[in-house]
């Protein structure tokens, strides 16, 4: 069988260019393979999604800073991710993939290499760690100024929130919670997804429109991310989920990056979203000149 694309391989520029100091917070890295095998025990195998090709995608779109979330393909060896930041000259940083039982020496290189935080995943199709042992680990995230991101089924969150509540470091939710667009803003899961971003603690990502919502202009996602950028401004993350795996079609990045308007329909909410947000949780250096 042969790999899978999951991206454009000659992305096109965007009609709305995002404003200066714009924050893409939640991409991947794949490979290439010959320096960053995939793991064993994966559930699908793509086409390498190295730096290289990331780093282009954002010079065409206008992004100037970025967020790398480490994935299952290659496990816990997060040194794709490591070769990116170092590549990305401060404005490239990066969510490790970590057991809970990683050691505190481990955990204090990974912060000194230019990692934020640690993703755990709750998903049917990825491997799973209990949520009390993942609340053990952020009693040891927060001396080194680590966040727990998590990614989880939509109806999880029910039982996962008010766990999630007692992490001893901000919670960064991913990609809209999951929810089903189709439901609209008034089904159960969103309004709690909406419940929880009440409490500081949690933030969200505003990613992944369309995987929550059909094809084309993905206008029902659209239409929950508004609601949470308007609700939330100071809470919420954009992300563009480059190389998009495990979707059920190949996005075009640049109409991603063209529903941002309407995502976040002033001037005001859109600095908030793409730069100020980012700038501020996930602690970018000053831009240089390019």
């Amino acid at each position: 069988m042969p790999d899978v694309l999951t991206y454009d391989l000659q992305p096109r520029a965007a009609s709305f260019t995002p404003p200066p100091g714009s924050c893409d917070s939640h991409v991947h890295v794949f490979g290439p393979r010959e320096r960053f095998p995939y793991a064993h025990k994966r559930g699908f195998t793509p086409v390498d999604a190295p730096k290289e090709s990331l780093f282009a995608l954002h010079r065409v779109l206008g992004i100037e800073r970025c967020v790398i979330v480490q994935t299952a393909l290659h496990g816990f060896d997060n040194r794709v991710v490591e070769d990116a930041i170092e590549a990305g000259e401060g404005r490239y940083l990066g969510i490790a993939l970590v057991p809970a039982d990683v050691p505190d020496a481990e955990l204090a290189r990974l912060a000194g290499a230019g990692f934020r935080g640690v993703r755990f995943n709750f998903m049917a199709h990825l491997p799973g760690t209990p949520v009390e042992d993942v609340i053990a680990l952020t009693r040891r995230l927060a001396p080194l100024g680590l966040h727990l991101q998590v990614h989880f089924e939509s109806a999880m969150v029910h039982g996962l929130g008010p766990i999630l509540a007692r992490s001893a470091v901000p919670v960064v939710i991913d990609h809209i919670g999951r929810v089903d667009a189709a439901q609209g803003p008034q089904h159960a899961d969103f309004i709690a997804l909406r419940a929880l971003l009440r409490n500081p603690l949690f933030r969200v990502k505003v990613s992944g429109v369309d995987r929550i919502a059909t094809q084309d202009s993905y206008p029902q996602g659209v239409a929950l991310a508004r609601i949470l950028v308007e609700e939330f401004p100071e809470r919420c993350f954009w992300g563009s989920d480059w190389p998009h795996p495990n979707h059920t079609h190949v996005p075009d990045d640049a109409a991603l990056v063209e529903l941002l308007p309407d995502i976040a329909p002033d001037a005001g909410l859109r600095e908030l979203l793409l730069v100020r947000n980012p700038a501020a949780f996930y602690r970018f250096e000053p831009l240089r000149p390019a």
